[in-house]
């Protein structure tokens, strides 16, 4: 039985390996069982699933995934937290623990060789300053996977769901919302954590589509007319993407692509859907193969 989860348990296991925080990595440990009980909840595992745990710390969420998941496979960047995860998980048959950096872990071979292939789910408690680009690279690796469940600040969970409009919808919006649907399953006050951050955090679940929402002809093109929608979001999206040195194509040639979508010229890239975003990238693609 899962035994870690409260602040109690947790200080025991660091004094006992005297461990020491590394703020390189982002550590914070979570010490509440009703978040772990959501978490678990939220990412709706079953004695079915294959888990991808990302930053197992000292396996406090991985023993919960051990008991409600078929296999889990932690990926720890941290080698001074083998050892407590060897004691922590000695109870568990089901668990593999691997040393590395998890932007360097080729996963769609790890579902290959562990899954069949078939989808897995991820579930991670990610440190703040590398978020984004472990998500992203889940997404843009086209790992099989069923949903992607993660502790993130809570200001991270609100720009992956937030819309047109809104002061937190930008370039991760879109993204995310591209690849999956987005939904905040807990908010996380920061006393739920060893130690303590400095700010609120979120669980939020992303929900891998079947199908992507839109058609592009060009993924890539649509994601660099995003960025440059957003990399200057007080100038109109003419002149964002005029001012990229992705987007090959005159400025009146945007502009009547814009107006192709019956949108006026001073309109700004936060007003878009990703419909639109789509399709002004297709007129884009066809604009540019034509010259």
């Amino acid at each position: 039985m899962a035994k870690l989860g409260n602040p109690k348990e947790t200080i025991e296991v660091l004094n006992k390996y005297q461990f020491v925080f590394q703020k390189k990595f982002g550590q914070n440990f979570l010490i509440d069982t009703h978040v772990l009980d959501k978490i678990i909840k939220s990412a709706e595992i079953t004695k079915e699933d294959m888990v991808l745990e990302i930053g197992p710390g000292i396996g406090t969420l991985t023993q919960y995934l051990c008991e409600a998941a078929r296999e889990v496979v932690a990926v720890e960047i941290d080698k001074s937290l083998l050892p407590i995860l060897e004691d922590t998980l000695s109870d568990y048959d089901n668990v593999t623990v691997i040393n590395e950096d998890i932007l360097k872990v080729d996963i769609n071979k790890l579902v290959q060789e562990r899954n069949n292939g078939k989808p897995i789910k991820i579930v991670a408690n990610l440190p703040y300053y590398i978020t984004t680009p472990i998500i992203m690279g889940l997404f843009e690796a086209h790992v099989p996977v069923t949903n992607i469940t993660v502790m993130v600040q809570k200001e991270v969970a609100d720009r992956m769901q937030s819309g047109p409009g809104s002061k937190d919808y930008g370039a991760l919006s879109l993204a995310v919302q591209y690849y999956a649907k987005p939904y905040i399953a807990a908010n996380v006050p920061p006393n739920c954590f060893m130690p303590r951050p400095n700010v609120g955090s979120a669980v939020i679940r992303l929900t891998l589509h079947g199908q992507r929402p839109v058609d592009v002809k060009d993924e890539k093109l649509l994601f660099q007319i995003i960025r440059a929608s957003f990399n200057q979001r007080r100038k109109t999206l003419v002149n964002g993407l005029n001012n990229s040195p992705e987007i090959h194509l005159p400025k009146d040639i945007i502009s009547e692509s814009i107006q192709e979508l019956n949108l006026t010229p001073s309109i700004r890239g936060e007003a878009l859907t990703l419909d639109q975003f789509a399709k002004l990238s297709n007129i884009i693609y066809d604009k540019t193969n034509e010259i």
